[in-house]
Parts: C-alpha cells; structure tokens; sequence
C-alpha cells in the first residue's frame, strides 16, 4: 500500500514539475514580449504622437492622430453593430431556440466564424462591399471587424445565460411576466457583469486586427473623419510603418502598439473594477 501511494504521490509532483516548467517558459515569453514593447513603446512616446498625423516618408517628426482618431471610429461603429446584434443572438440561442433546428443551425454558423481567419473575412467585405461600392471606407472596416466580434459576443451572452438557474426564471414567470421581459429585464441583468466582458473580449479580439482592415479601411495618410472614405488606423499604421526602412516610422509603429496594449489593458481593468460590487 506504501509503495502505491508513494508512486502516485511521485507522478504527482512530477506532473506538478512540468505544469510550472510549461507556466514558466510561457511567463518568460510574454514577459520578454512586454519589456520589449514597453521599453521601446516608451521610448517613442511624447506629445507630437497625439496632435499630428502620420509623416511623410523619409521626414522626421510626425505623429499618429490621424490614425489613432480612425482607429477609434472604426472600432466605435463595429461595436455599436456587433454588441446588439451579438447580445440579442445569445438571448435568442439560451431562452428561445435551445432545441429547435435554427439554433443548431446559428451555433454552428458562430464556431465556423469563431475559428475563420480574419483575413478570410476581409476577403469577404472586400469582395461583398469594397468592390461594390468601388472604393475602400471606414464603413467597410467597421462591418470587417463586426462579423469578427459578432460571435464572440454570442457565445458569451449564450455561455453566461446558460449559467442562471432556471428557478430565477421560473419566479419571474410566475408574477405573470412574459417571456421578453424574463430575458432582457431578470436573466440578462443577472449576467450583465458577464455579458459586459464578452463585449470587452469581442473588443480586445478585434483592436489588433490588420488584414482585415487592409483589404477594406486600408489607410490614409492624412486626418480624415469620413467614413466613406479610406481611414489611417494604428493596425495598418503599424504594419506599414514596421517594416519600412525609416527609423522614425519604425519608432512611430513601436509607439502605435503600446497605444493599442494600454487601451485593452485600461478597458478591462476599468470594467472589472466597476462590476465587481456589482455582479
């Protein structure tokens, strides 16, 4: 009996060992991942980063405000597009269509989208939009990176309304309420805190993102706000400017992607602070 209990309580620790060894490469990555891109990003921050636009090749100052100002509408829109369209799917796919065909059918279409790349749907716009319309837009991006969020903001909205008891609902329909006000008014606010980070993670997945915005915002090197337009944003910026030969370009790339990394680090710092009473 002691010769099996010290034999497993080995594989144990064994498998304990190796569980840290694999931890500890994957913290060293990502710490060797963030000193390089905080010690350079610093480097290259100051204030003309924020009040001019992106410079001419082979010229010295310059700034990223037009990119980051396209940035900012650009991923403003494909929320305001993905959030309801994405929340209401979930409500749909958790309260509604459980069982039914329908729903089979939309979970399936969600892990075809989850798992597509990204530059397969910007294909997809480009072909469907761009190439329609005849030039590339704002628009276009914002629709680009919708279709991306769009099923992350599902699953999670389904994911977390699966989680509420069915008691909870049960109470709400026996006060005589009807089946929509039990989804938006009793289950999704028992999740909202949730569904919020859903949101948060849809928002984190599509910030970065660069080929689908090459084949439909593409750039612009001047300060825009037309969305009908072709829009600077710091994905693309980033791309061009990283692999140009001019080091003022590649330092201006270096202070785009820490822009990016603090803004999804302050969102999901923000929100978990906020909901944390309030979950």
């Amino acid at each position: 009996m002691m010769s099996i209990y010290s034999r497993r309580l080995w594989i144990n620790r064994i498998g304990i060992g190796l569980s840290m060894l694999a931890m500890s490469f994957g913290l060293v990555a990502l710490l060797w991942i963030l000193w390089t891109l905080f010690s350079k990003g610093f480097a290259a921050l100051n204030w003309d980063l924020f009040t001019q636009d992106t410079p001419a090749p082979g010229t010295e100052g310059g700034g990223l405000r037009n990119a980051i100002v396209g940035s900012g509408l650009i991923l403003l829109f494909s929320m305001l597009i993905a959030t309801p369209i994405g929340i209401l799917a979930g409500i749909y796919l958790a309260e509604y269509g459980r069982i039914s065909k329908f729903a089979s059918f939309t979970r399936f279409m969600t892990d075809i989208m989850l798992s597509a790349p990204s530059i397969v749907i910007g294909l997809f716009v480009y072909a469907l939009f761009v190439a329609t319309t005849g030039g590339f837009s704002g628009w276009a991006g914002s629709l680009a990176l919708a279709l991306i969020a769009i099923p992350v903001v599902v699953r999670t909205t389904e994911n977390m309304l699966k989680l509420v008891p069915s008691s909870l609902r049960e109470a709400a329909f026996a006060i005589g309420a009807p089946r929509w006000q039990v989804s938006l008014k009793v289950t999704l606010r028992a999740v909202k805190s949730g569904v919020v980070t859903g949101v948060l993670l849809a928002m984190a997945r599509i910030t970065g993102e660069t080929a689908p915005l090459l084949f439909t915002a593409l750039n612009n090197q001047f300060f825009s706000t037309k969305m009908s337009e072709p829009m600077a944003n710091l994905p693309v910026a980033i791309f061009q400017f990283g692999l140009s030969p001019y080091d003022n370009w590649v330092n201006l790339a270096w202070a785009g992607s820490l822009l990016i990394a603090f803004l999804v680090l302050a969102v999901n710092i923000g929100v978990r602070v906020i909901f944390r009473h309030k979950a």
